[in-house]
Formats: structure tokens, C-alpha cells, sequence
């Protein structure tokens, strides 16, 4: 455990930049599941106003920096491909 006095309020920062972190990371993987479960429906309109939200939930965690910015777009990419291949069928 940190002695000094800058060396505490460094630790009290970093936990509270933790905790901001968990939870955008949690509030994105939720938003990224509710995709996945409206593809396994085969809901066209839901596919696409989900899409919509993660694609925002994505770009928005790696903006802040929690994820890598390069991850956010793989996942965008790869989650769009699979929502155009279920609006097709």
C-alpha cells in the first residue's frame, strides 16, 4: 500500500478511473449480447436499431480510451457483416 500523501491520491484516482472503466466496459458488452440475441431472432428492425446502439456503445468506449480503437472497429466490422447477412435471409 502507498505511504506518501501523493502516492494515496494517486491510488484513490486510479480506483475511481477503474470503477468509470468497469462500467462503460459492462454497459458495452451489454449492448453487444442484446445484438447477438436479436440476430438469433431474425428481427430485421431490431437488428438494426441494436446495431445502431452498439456501433455507438463501441466508438464511444474506444474514444475514452478503454478499449483499443483498432478492437472497436473489428467488432464494428464484424457485427455489421453478420446483421446484413440476417436482413438478407
Amino acid at each position: 500500500m502507498a505511504n506518501h500523501v501523493s502516492a494515496l491520491k494517486r491510488a484513490r484516482q486510479a480506483e475511481k478511473r477503474r470503477a468509470r472503466n468497469r462500467s462503460a466496459l459492462s454497459a458495452m458488452k451489454s449492448e453487444v449480447k442484446k445484438l447477438h440475441a436479436a440476430l438469433s431472432g431474425k428481427n430485421v428492425e431490431l437488428t438494426k436499431t441494436t446495431l445502431k446502439a452498439a456501433i455507438s456503445s463501441l466508438t464511444r468506449t474506444a474514444a475514452k480510451g478503454i478499449i483499443p480503437k483498432k478492437r472497436a472497429a473489428r467488432k464494428i466490422s464484424r457485427l455489421t457483416l453478420k446483421a446484413n447477412k440476417t436482413a438478407v435471409v
